[in-house]
């Protein structure tokens, strides 16, 4: 008898768990899969859009991965875009869903079910839908309005980025690029609220260097239209002019479905899940992607960290698994990178207040030292901080502000950390250097060895 498995969702983690259960089990007669996507597009990159937006990359379709065509030729999966799933009922082993395109509901049987919706933006509630202007930028067809409304009479000539978290900050400099005079409006006292204060004005002092606008301790109450359209962004110290407003508010999962179905939410707000990407107390159900919490490995605790790789990977696992083979998601550290023009920031491991947040006693380092050897044209500054374990000397977190071949270096301190090595392990390192690339003292290293001293003190 054949087995159905229905995906909601047909990203990231969707899609690769589709396509690994395929792989495992290549009989469609054995699996039968149905994926639903609200959307118009499958497989593709979100974290690509600024790009996009910028004209950095030109084309649309140069981040999509896969087509639902592709799906359905080479995977013989079933994608059904323009399928909004409205209901899961668990006692009945179906999914309700609409069709946004032809309209209609629909109603599908499953063995196995995968959830995996993603998260959507905050959305605040001065951010009103009938003021035109003002866009969340989560999927493609969100980048598409984006620019649709850039292109539009009369051009938009002043642009409001209100949150300065990855997207906020990434939106910022494609604006930027676009000719727009940009302000970066945010509530805390600094933008990329990822790192630590210290390193995050180094960012602020990069983007203003640039020409764009930080405006920090501001909280935005409203909207001001004129016919309909965005003329300013209200905040407690005034208004801010602007003809397009975007929103880098961050993300929450997306469980509004889980939540109505009795799906188990932990503490972080994602759907708890087991090493395996099963939902625990529920058969035949699997969660994956920035809908579900995932484990620090470094601090013990449940977080959200909603980022393409994870949900490619936690896909995978739960594909895998489904198609009868056997894999685990081990956890998450929290590596990421990004740049504001020229300047590259890195961060993995915890913040300091997360190290507290945990219950680590710790020292921290900042270490000052260049991209290249001093000498070699094109060097640039370089800034590595480290977080270490007092006593044990274990590498916690790190966090690099930089120009030219800084972010990058986040990967060698992620492995260290991954690996549980101490600070004192890392000095001997045995990293690559030439003065095209590195001192002959990487930044890593240095900073490694001030940590050590520290510890001694």
């Amino acid at each position: 008898m054949t087995e159905r498995m229905i995906v909601i969702g047909g990203d990231a983690a969707g899609m690769s768990a589709a396509s690994q259960a395929r792989r495992r089990r290549r009989d469609p007669t054995d699996l039968e899969i149905v994926a639903f996507e609200q959307g118009h597009f499958t497989s593709y990159s979100a974290c690509g859009i600024p790009y996009w937006v910028s004209g950095v990359v030109p084309e649309r379709d140069e981040l999509i991965s896969r087509s639902p065509a592709t799906f359905r030729d080479d995977f013989d999966i079933d994608v059904r875009i323009r399928h909004e799933v409205t209901a899961i009922d668990l006692d009945r082993r179906e999914v309700v869903a609409r069709d946004l395109a032809g309209g209609g509901e629909v109603r599908a049987g499953f063995d196995t079910l995968v959830y995996a919706t993603g998260a959507t933006p905050a959305q605040p509630s001065w951010a009103r839908d009938e003021v035109a202007g003002v866009f969340g930028v989560q999927t493609l067809d969100d980048g598409a309005a984006v620019l649709d409304w850039l292109d539009r009479e009369p051009r938009p000539r002043r642009a409001v980025v209100v949150g300065g978290g990855y997207v906020g900050v990434e939106m910022a400099e494609a604006l930027m690029l676009r000719g727009l005079d940009v302000q970066l409006v945010e509530q805390a006292d600094q933008p990329m609220s990822t790192v630590d204060p210290d390193m995050g004005e180094l960012v602020v002092d990069a983007m203003r260097a640039s020409g764009i606008g930080v405006r920090t301790g501001l909280t935005v109450t409203d909207l001001r239209e004129r016919d309909g359209r965005i003329a300013a962004v209200v905040t407690d110290q005034g208004p801010i002019p602007a003809d397009v407003v975007v929103l880098g508010l961050g993300v929450r999962p997306n469980t509004t479905l889980a939540e109505a179905a009795g799906l188990p939410i932990g503490p972080s707000g994602g759907i708890r899940v087991d090493r395996r990407m099963r939902v625990p107390g529920v058969p035949g159900v699997w969660a994956a992607g920035d809908c579900v919490e995932s484990l620090h490995r470094v601090s013990g605790l449940p977080v959200h960290i909603p980022l393409g790789t994870h949900a490619n990977k936690q896909g995978r696992v739960a594909g895998i698994n489904i198609g009868g083979g056997y894999a685990t998601f081990p956890g998450v550290i929290g590596t990421a990178v990004t740049k504001v023009c020229d300047l590259e920031v890195g961060r993995t491991g915890l913040r300091e207040r997360d190290a507290v947040e945990a219950g680590f006693e710790f020292v921290t380092v900042r270490a000052e030292s260049t991209s290249r050897a001093g000498y070699y044209p094109g060097a640039r500054p370089m800034t590595v901080k480290l977080i270490a374990e007092r006593v044990s000397g274990r590498l916690l977190g790190a966090q690099i502000v930089g120009w030219s071949e800084a972010a990058k270096r986040i990967d060698v301190l992620a492995v260290a950390l991954w690996n549980g090595m101490t600070v004192d392990e890392m000095t001997a390192l045995d990293l690559g250097y030439a003065p095209p690339y590195a001192p002959v003292w990487d930044p890593v290293l240095i900073a490694a060895r001030k940590a050590v001293d520290a510890l001694r003190e």
